[in-house]
């Protein structure tokens, strides 16, 4: 584990320690917003908001451009949750909910290589993130029927394609170009 951690620099820390707190003090702002239009859907309102608390997770890697920088985010916001039982805490399963989205956004970011630092890439780790974890949201917490769950995975998708869009276009704003090697 310390090995794994001396990747990363002080910087490299403040980021993910930022992002994670960033991503879930917006989620008590964001998700009653959302429900007021998903509730009567039976969708739950985290699937359709994810993408807005899950950009976090995406924005993170990019700025440190380094794999694993998207579990560490999980993980720290789940212990953030967990730790202050703020909105959204489930207790200890709060560790999955969290951390599964950040390891499937650094593995999909591993899979695709240096070709994930676009539009396409941004698009697709935000839907990885907010997909897995509207699924394990939904069957650990919900136990939705499938029709609800289908409902609630395809808003998941696009909320999340679009919070990695904007994902991106912070990160551009930011003046974060390039690819993961760069850095």
């Amino acid at each position: 584990m310390r090995k794994f951690l001396n990747r990363f620099s002080m910087f490299d820390l403040v980021v993910i320690s930022l992002t994670a707190a960033l991503g879930v003090g917006i989620k008590p702002i964001i998700v009653p917003l959302v429900h007021i239009i998903t509730g009567p859907l039976y969708i739950p309102g985290g699937a359709a908001a994810g993408g807005f608390y899950m950009l976090w997770i995406v924005l993170g890697l990019g700025i440190t451009r380094k794999i694993g920088t998207a579990t560490l985010i999980g993980l720290t916001q789940a212990l953030l949750v967990i730790i202050t039982g703020v909105y959204g805490t489930h207790g200890a399963a709060s560790i999955i909910t969290y951390t599964i989205p950040g390891l499937l956004v650094d593995l999909g970011a591993k899979l695709l290589r240096n070709k994930y630092m676009n539009p396409a890439g941004f698009f697709t780790l935000g839907l990885l993130a907010n997909i897995s974890g509207t699924f394990l949201s939904s069957l650990i917490f919900f136990r939705l029927p499938l029709i609800p769950m289908l409902l609630s995975l395809s808003a998941a998708s696009l909320s999340g394609g679009l919070g990695g869009l904007i994902a991106y276009k912070i990160m551009r704003g930011l003046h974060m170009k390039g690819d993961i090697n760069e850095k």
